[in-house]
């Protein structure tokens, strides 16, 4: 029989809602009291709270939602409800009110926040020591397609899936997939996970009218051509349904407006704090080691293709073979100083001079240099797809291990994948985390942590 785990976790969500109702009001009246007519002002802002979260998605937390992902949408639910807040000041409260306001949101929203990180993260402990608010799964497909999913509900217990069984499918598959409904039945399983490539047509038709016809979750694990992340975006022309495959965040106008904003800030920081000490020194060390210029300058292809000039500090001795020749470890072209600044990322800084000309962002993928460039989009699948947006001065596939000499196909497959995620889930706190994990590297001493 069926473990009844999880049968109060339906309960967590309208719990959460009642709470977070409580506390805004409290906050409202009892610590920051605004108005004389109080029902109406709590039925305005419960309202308006309630409307926001339901277009936000901020009570759609599941167990796999990431905590970057809960931040970052408090963060959007604090801008839009102080901003509705303020608008039912505008008119009747002086400017000493309004500050209140917003100091009465962030109080809000703070507490708010730390009540929903405790429960997240109190469901995952106790999905690890007591196995409760858990999923029961099984796997449906061949080894080599089902064995990364089998690995992750093995070994992050946290996330509450209990793997039940895998039917693999290499040999008599009709059998195979008649005895894994059989077992769904008897065992009460939750979720079936099957691998579409192992699947004919046919038979993929019967999986789900099995799921729908038993109320199973069903979910697919994709084929191997289709391994990038993908986020379909439905619009409609008229009554006609149009599927864009790619939903790119950054192409928004608000986005834009934002990540723009963020890179001009961060990087005249580094200029103005980092770089306007540290440039006189280097160009001395620099030059007393070899001759030639400051600055080394290199064609790479940003935003569309185009190409532009990428800075950097020099640390290799003049060559004719830069802009052909990546760097390997132990290479006889860098010089000594150029260990050390390649080692510690310091000759990227001048790069941050691109952002502020507009060419690069502080986060994206990593530009590369036009030939190297054009040799990976010729043998590397959906390598151009990375171009969609400015290319950063550090990335995501970078703060995941992914950075310096490409040794091997994987290394760039990789890249790739995580520079598609980055993408398709962009937001102004993944940007934030990406940076604070490049500077711990770059504390840590991670060679060439961009």
């Amino acid at each position: 029989m069926k473990t009844k785990t999880g049968r109060y976790s339906g309960y967590i969500r309208p719990f959460s809602y009642l709470i977070d109702l409580i506390i805004i009001n409290v906050a409202a009246f009892y610590i920051f009291f605004f108005h004389s007519n109080e029902i109406v002002y709590s039925i305005l802002i419960s309202f308006a709270w309630i409307a926001i979260a339901i277009y936000l998605g901020f009570y759609e937390v599941y167990r796999y939602t990431k905590v970057i992902a809960i931040l970052n949408c408090a963060l959007k639910q604090f801008i839009l409800f102080s901003l509705f807040c303020l608008a039912l000041e505008l008119f009747y409260s002086d400017f000493y009110f309004q500050k209140r306001v917003v100091f009465f949101v962030f109080v809000s929203i703070a507490i708010i926040l730390f009540f929903k990180l405790s429960i997240y993260f109190l469901l995952r402990r106790i999905r690890i020591l007591y196995g409760g608010n858990s999923r029961s799964v099984v796997l449906l497909g061949n080894n080599k397609s089902i064995n990364p999913l089998k690995n992750f509900f093995t070994e992050n217990p946290d996330y509450g899936y209990r793997l039940m069984k895998i039917f693999t499918l290499e040999n008599h598959k009709n059998e195979r997939i008649n005895e894994c409904f059989s077992y769904v039945i008897s065992s009460q399983t939750d979720e079936i996970y099957c691998s579409m490539a192992d699947l004919s047509q046919s038979q993929i038709t019967d999986v789900i009218d099995f799921a729908d016809n038993n109320l199973k979750t069903l979910k697919f694990i994709p084929d191997e051509k289709q391994i990038f992340s993908r986020t379909a975006k439905f619009e409609y022309y008229d009554y006609i349904p149009v599927i864009s495959l790619r939903n790119i965040l950054q192409d928004e106008t608000i986005n834009k407006i934002i990540k723009r904003g963020f890179d001009i800030v961060f990087s005249f920081l580094i200029i103005v704090g980092v770089m306007s000490w540290l440039t006189p020194i280097l160009a001395i060390i620099i030059k007393f080691e070899s001759k030639g210029p400051l600055f080394f300058t290199q064609k790479r292809n940003g935003l569309h293709y185009k190409e532009f000039n990428c800075y950097k500090f020099r640390s290799m001795f003049i060559n004719d073979k830069a802009d052909v020749d990546l760097a390997s470890k132990n290479d006889i072209r860098i010089t000594k100083v150029g260990k050390f600044i390649r080692k510690t990322s310091i000759d990227e800084l001048p790069q941050f001079l691109n952002v502020i000309l507009g060419e690069m962002s502080v986060v994206g993928p990593r530009p590369h240099m036009v030939s190297v460039a054009n040799l990976y989009a010729l043998k590397v699948d959906k390598f151009m797809v990375r171009h969609f947006v400015k290319p950063g001065i550090t990335g995501l596939a970078q703060t995941k291990g992914f950075r310096g000499e490409v040794e091997t196909d994987e290394d760039i497959i990789n890249r790739v994948k995580y520079d598609i995620f980055y993408m398709e889930n962009w937001s102004i706190l993944l940007d934030i985390e990406i940076i604070l994990k490049t500077i711990y590297n770059i504390i840590k001493g991670d060679e060439k942590a961009f």
